[in-house]
């Protein structure tokens, strides 16, 4: 992608945010969300598996990517809402299998408690799991100071100087590949700005926040009677850490009464090292018809 070449999809006003969205494909829907930080890009992997059987959805989450700043701090029922607002602007209200990354399993799943109805499959890649969730005191603070810190990145030039390098690192320690494909001008285009690197520091500072507020919704909102797969990374390593996060994420799988499959070889960023296991959770979703 050229520095003058429009990226594709489209833009669309989702809950007052104007998003990037990508939609391809047909037949069933999946929806796509990456975690911390991450863009649209980043499954590009996974889509060319999908999109003969689904119809593939992916945005950019406010400030992420190519998608306007967001206009409040993320919270996980804003991000449910934001899911379902996005299927809705693509005229797709039926039933969808929502795919999230990281972060984004918190999304994923608040999503399916919230909108159940609206809920075929979820499919938690490598999700982030909180044993001892609890509301953080001070997030009026800790947003206010993320607010001031993007601003002062983007004041000194720092985003275009050390953004797409963070990226490239970042993604280079969590693959087992080491090494991030995504084009050099692509990242420079989204990493290098300000906007990401405040929607980066955003998400980071309101993360335990939105990991207790999904506690919360567990508390109130049950899961629809759908098949749930979590699929872990597993380097190889035999490390006491790469153990200790197994564990963790079949005790999610435990609680969510779902699948769980640890893929290996791979790191946290699936999506590069083993798009197939990822496309194979969502194809073996079945079909449920609006």
């Amino acid at each position: 992608m050229s520095g003058t070449e429009r990226p594709p999809g489209r833009m669309l006003r989702v809950g007052g945010v104007a998003l990037h969205v990508v939609c391809e494909g047909s037949g069933p829907v999946c929806v796509l969300s990456a975690g911390l930080g991450m863009g649209w890009f980043d499954w590009e992997p996974v889509v060319p598996l999908l999109t003969p059987h689904r119809t593939v959805v992916r945005f950019d989450r406010p400030g992420l990517g190519f998608s306007a700043p967001p206009l409040e701090p993320p919270t996980a029922a804003a991000e449910a809402a934001r899911i379902a607002g996005v299927l809705d602007a693509l005229g797709l209200p039926g039933p969808a299998t929502v795919v999230g990354h990281s972060l984004a399993g918190f999304h994923a799943e608040a999503y399916a408690r919230l909108h159940p109805e609206r809920t075929a499959g979820l499919v938690l890649v490598d999700a982030s799991v909180e044993e001892d969730a609890r509301p953080v005191p001070g997030r009026e603070l800790r947003t206010a100071a993320a607010r001031l810190r993007g601003r002062a990145f983007a004041a000194a030039g720092l985003p275009l100087a050390l953004g797409p390098a963070l990226r490239r690192y970042s993604v280079r320690a969590a693959s087992v590949k080491r090494r991030d494909p995504a084009p050099a001008d692509l990242i420079r285009r989204t990493y290098g700005t300000g906007r990401v690197v405040r929607a980066v520091l955003m998400e980071n500072a309101c993360y335990r926040d939105v990991a207790a507020e999904l506690e919360d919704l567990r508390l109130h909102h049950g899961l629809p009677p759908v098949p749930i797969t979590v699929l872990a990374a597993s380097p190889g390593t035999g490390s006491w850490l790469e153990r200790r996060w197994l564990q963790r994420q079949r005790a999610l799988a435990d609680r969510l009464d779902a699948r769980f499959e640890a893929v290996a070889p791979a790191g946290h960023l699936l999506m590069y090292d083993r798009p197939q296991s990822i496309a194979a959770a969502v194809l073996a979703t079945p079909y449920i018809r609006a």
